[in-house]
């Protein structure tokens, strides 16, 4: 069963990354590109298409982010916990909690539950808006503590959040599901063109996440980044499955969101330690690691949820 869920999920996955890899190294390709058409094209067109096809709930949607702010918050305080006992620099302790805290629910989490639970692949959407919201808030201001950035004010900070169209694709979707207008929006002229991009997704986002895997010369393994890979792959989906008891969840919700909690590290975050002069070396490492390692801890995840 094990190799079956490798093959069918996990395989598929490493295959495009692999190929995005390749032609990263082959031809150079444009990663500015190609995370512009992600973020502004392709996740918000598969966001509106599953939300608005999706029966989802609004209780059940609050608890969703409820659930992520809850991982988010759990993470940093013990990656906080363990560097204030290693005494570790400034710079490094913000960069062990950037790579814990926010894990990559985008272009490797939203594939990943498409294959997996693809019934029920909408709900993470809901993961993906909260950890972009947080990743460019929280994120940011634990990134720029104790340093200057010309980027670093609140007034940018808060543009960028609401630079992110993701947030509207979902405002939207909810809006045309709350109005009554699914069918009528089905069936217009804009709606295949959406089909289209949220088709398009999966290949390109990993595609997308194999270019920046190449980009990046992590460093070696040392005793920090080891225990960032572990709390990261295992310590998440351990935290993951105290709290989906604590907000109700069950079923392929619960084992989504328990899944969803062992993603690698989202390169998001290497790109804020670089902006605010935390540890970016480090930050690169343990999304370059935690990338390659979670082909056998995912897939290991996956086999006992199917267990049980």
């Amino acid at each position: 069963m094990i190799l079956t869920l490798f093959r069918d999920i996990c395989l598929p996955i490493f295959l495009i990354i692999g190929a995005g890899w390749l032609f990263d190294r082959k031809f150079r390709l444009d990663l500015d590109s190609l995370v512009k058409l992600n973020i502004y094209l392709l996740v918000p067109a598969f966001i509106f298409v599953r939300v608005t096809q999706s029966p989802l709930t609004g209780d059940l949607a609050f608890r969703i982010i409820g659930f992520t702010l809850c991982m988010i918050a759990s993470m940093g305080l013990l990656s906080w916990a363990y560097a204030r006992a290693r005494g570790l620099s400034s710079a490094s302790r913000r960069s062990l909690q950037l790579s814990t805290m926010f894990y990559n629910c985008g272009n490797y989490g939203i594939p990943l539950m498409a294959l997996a639970y693809p019934d029920i692949a909408a709900l993470q959407v809901f993961v993906l808006m909260t950890m972009n919201v947080s990743t460019f808030s929280l994120g940011t201001l634990l990134a720029a503590e104790g340093g200057t950035s010309p980027d670093g004010k609140p007034k940018r900070r808060l543009s960028v959040i609401l630079k992110q169209p993701s947030l509207y694709a979902i405002a939207l979707a909810i809006s045309v599901r709350g109005l009554g207008l699914s069918d009528t929006v089905e069936a217009s002229f804009v709606w295949e063109p959406l089909v289209y991009g949220e088709r398009a997704l999966i290949f390109v986002a990993l595609l997308t996440l194999g270019v920046q895997l190449s980009k990046n010369k992590p460093p070696r393994l040392d005793a920090s980044l080891s225990f960032a890979l572990v709390q990261r792959l295992l310590g998440g989906p351990l935290i993951a499955l105290a709290l989906v008891q604590v907000f109700g969840f069950s079923g392929p919700v619960s084992a989504l969101l328990i899944l969803g909690a062992g993603a690698p590290t989202a390169i998001n975050t290497a790109l804020l330690a670089h902006e605010f002069k935390a540890d970016a070396r480090f930050a690169s490492g343990i999304v370059f690691y935690s990338t390659l390692l979670s082909l056998v801890s995912i897939t290991v995840i996956l086999f006992l949820l199917n267990r049980g």
